[in-house]
């Protein structure tokens, strides 16, 4: 179940990409937070408890919405735009 719901702008592009191997879509201008978010119930993993966190200040001040790229590179999610084809992953902590 989607933790964000998206109730305009619905008539952006739709952008493809992949989260933990498995396909998903956001749309144009959506941070990866907001793609995760509408289509998920979680953004990563808490590394301190199995819970599963969906990033806390949402504006790049905080450590909470850690994500890796395809490529290994390690960004915010709440301050990073979607792209189309994107290999997105969740840092697992410890709720999986």
């Amino acid at each position: 179940m989607a933790l964000l719901k998206r109730l305009a702008e619905r008539d952006r592009e739709v952008l493809p990409f992949t989260l933990d191997g498995q396909p998903a879509s956001g749309m144009q201008g959506d941070t990866l937070l907001t793609a995760v978010l509408t289509g998920g119930d979680y953004l990563r993993g808490s590394d301190f408890s199995a819970e599963p966190r969906a990033g806390f200040c949402l504006m790049g001040a905080c450590q909470d919405c850690w994500v890796k790229l395809g490529d290994g590179r390690r960004v915010r999610a709440c301050a990073t735009l979607l792209e189309a084809g994107q290999d997105v992953r969740r840092e697992p902590g410890r709720c999986q």
